[in-house]
């Protein structure tokens, strides 16, 4: 019993992290993350809903997205096609979008 408990003091917790692009090395520890199976180029989504920023995986690349309300987020996690969603609402066109944190302030980690 002393050496299981000895094992778990000493064994160190090690979180995950991501690459973002124009962002680099994110922990993901303040994030809630789900893989999603039903977009084609949506792999997964991780929320931070205290600083409302989502960082996103588009075909293997993570993007980042600031000030993005949780009624969003909640309506794109259930939407019947998140793709369709995602491209309409939250993408934007060109370099700019209603989220988009090339052009937006970015929340600090």
């Amino acid at each position: 019993m002393i050496a299981i408990l000895s094992l778990l003091i000493s064994t160190s917790v090690s979180s995950e992290t991501v690459d973002v692009k124009y962002r680099g090395i994110i922990d993901l520890r303040p994030f809630a993350c789900s893989d999603t199976l039903r977009s084609s180029f949506i792999q997964r989504v991780c929320y931070d809903k205290a600083k409302s920023y989502m960082l996103i995986s588009l075909w293997g690349k993570y993007y980042h997205y600031f000030e993005l309300p949780s009624a969003i987020f909640d309506a794109f996690m259930t939407a019947p096609s998140i793709g369709q969603f995602y491209n309409q609402k939250i993408k934007g066109s060109g370099s700019d979008g209603p989220y988009d944190c090339r052009t937006d302030r970015i929340p600090n980690y």
